[in-house]
């Protein structure tokens, strides 16, 4: 079941995603050689404590943490851990935040250091078909429409498009209908309406698009050992086109 929000609800989602994006502003700066996903981990549980916010993925069907923390060839759910991070690895971090009731979501991947072409291709091509897919989230759209923008842009850069991992709608629950594939055909789904708030995530890996999942039952990973990269945002279908409500300024809506 679908529910549609209300300019008020949406507006709420907005501060969430705001104080969401200005704790990825603050990660940006912590990354480099030698830091720690725990140590992220413990800063995102302190700053959002201080602004009144709880991490909604903490408990989440059993998950222990705050972020996922995912390292080169993993996908998502990464578990945050002690390792230091090295100089060429890209880590995503991928969070809920949830402020009076009000949740938004958003995942971004960053350079370790000084990392290679290939990953600098794969961040940016990523990042680029998160944007393509926003584009098409317009009223009267389709769920493919933003499938197939994303994926026509990705494979036409050499990538490959993760499939068992999906966007989805989002308030007042983390995880609800409809599902957002990040590949597809135009023309096909579900159509785009007023009022839907979704994610939008695309996972791109240089290499074999299939994951497999560790033995800790979460952390999903390419089977061939190549480089995965993750960026998210919530939005809001609006009469106006999609509000952005993860992004830290307006300038950033599509």
């Amino acid at each position: 079941m679908i529910q549609l929000k209300s300019t008020n609800e949406i507006a709420e989602m907005k501060k969430s995603g705001q104080l969401l994006a200005q704790t990825h502003e603050k990660i940006k700066s912590m990354i480099k050689p030698g830091v720690t996903t725990w140590e992220i981990e413990e800063f995102v549980n302190e700053f959002l404590a201080k602004h009144g916010a709880t991490p909604e993925e903490k408990g989440f069907e059993g998950y222990q943490f705050a972020t996922c923390a995912s390292v080169n060839d993993e996908i998502c759910h990464g578990f945050p851990n002690k390792k230091p991070l090295r100089n060429g690895d890209i880590v995503t971090i991928d969070m809920v935040v949830n402020l009076n009731g009000a949740l938004s979501d958003s995942a971004w991947s960053y350079a370790v250091g000084t990392i290679s072409d290939e990953a600098q291709h794969l961040l940016k091509t990523t990042e680029e078909a998160l944007y393509e897919g926003i584009k098409q989230s317009v009223i009267g759209n389709r769920l493919g429409d933003i499938g197939y923008a994303i994926q026509e842009y990705a494979e036409a850069r050499g990538l490959s498009v993760v499939r068992d991992f999906v966007g989805h709608g989002i308030g007042p629950t983390m995880h609800e209908d409809p599902a957002v594939a990040h590949y597809g055909r135009p023309g096909r789904g579900l159509r785009l309406r007023e009022g839907m708030t979704i994610t939008i995530e695309p996972m791109l890996n240089t290499g074999d698009w299939r994951a497999k999942v560790d033995g800790n039952g979460w952390t999903a990973r390419t089977v061939d050992g190549s480089l995965s990269a993750q960026y998210e945002h919530t939005l809001a279908i609006t009469k106006n086109g999609p509000e952005i409500l993860t992004a830290l300024n307006d300038s950033d809506s599509e």
